[in-house]
């Protein structure tokens, strides 16, 4: 009886954790974060032969929209390039907020090298050390938020703050974001077990 007791206390808590995750990101989800940082980081995306996506641009313009606001005056893009590309997700959002909105490029840094979130937020850790950069204002997905706020606090910013691209900018259905709110849970999971 007392095995099975165990047993069952250990089913709950790996049906429950899972759940509470979920539940924490939601919420992160609905909370976009505007305020200001040290610095805007900017997580990279799909780009098309130097063309942010869709998803990309969605947050390269929020980012935009933060710059413009004076809630930092400085903005990290990140991402590397993915084997055949010509450019790396850094170098076509920085075009992007130069051309597009018209950032001073000297307002930008690039992080190149990362082909994952963690490895993007390391590198950009490491710049903002170099920068005297404390706190942070991530833009990403609404979902992504709760993960890459850990991410950063972990790696060592002081401060970590989350404002997202819009959905409905974006248009996601509800099977969508339910697939983006289980890849999250899954994310967070490997990333605390594995860290």
């Amino acid at each position: 009886m007392r095995l099975f007791r165990v047993v069952l206390v250990i089913v709950l808590l790996v049906a429950w954790y899972p759940t509470w995750l979920a539940f924490r990101i939601w919420s992160q989800s609905r909370q976009d974060e505007v305020r200001s940082a040290d610095v805007i980081v900017v997580l990279g995306a799909a780009q098309y032969d130097g063309n942010p996506s869709p998803v990309f641009k969605a947050r390269l313009d929020q980012a935009a929209y933060l710059y413009e606001e004076d809630l930092s005056d400085t903005v990290i893009v990140t991402g590397g390039k993915r084997p055949g590309d010509r450019y790396t997700e850094a170098h076509v959002a920085e075009d992007y907020l130069v051309n597009e909105h018209g950032i001073s490029e000297g307002a930008i840094l690039q992080e190149q090298e990362g082909s994952t979130t963690f490895e993007s937020l390391k590198q950009v850790r490491e710049i903002a050390r170099a920068e005297n950069l404390d706190s942070a204002l991530l833009v990403s997905d609404p979902m992504h938020s709760e993960r890459i706020k850990r991410m950063a606090l972990d790696l060592g910013f002081e401060e970590a703050y989350a404002s997202w691209a819009s959905y409905e900018r974006l248009q996601r259905s509800r099977e969508t974001k339910a697939r983006e709110l289980l890849h999250e849970v899954t994310a967070l999971l490997v990333y605390e077990l594995f860290n």
